[in-house]
């Protein structure tokens, strides 16, 4: 099931919804680096391309992030 969001990223309102487990990881890795989720969000906005769509690269970072050795 789907959850969805609200961020501001780039003075714009925008909603993404993932699954709770994204949502999960995300959070986890934020709380990790110091920073709000919507500060972890802000930065992967940031870095991504502009014909990749934003929860596509929230859930290819959540999986990445998970997937790397401590």
């Amino acid at each position: 099931m789907l959850s969805k969001r609200s961020f501001s990223l780039s003075g714009h309102r925008t909603s993404v919804a993932l699954e709770a487990e994204f949502w999960r990881a995300l959070e986890a890795e934020a709380t990790e680096r110091g920073q709000s989720l919507s500060a972890l969000v802000s930065v992967i906005d940031r870095e991504r391309g502009p014909d990749q769509p934003l929860a596509s690269c929230l859930r290819v970072h959540a999986l990445l992030h998970a997937s790397a050795p401590r």
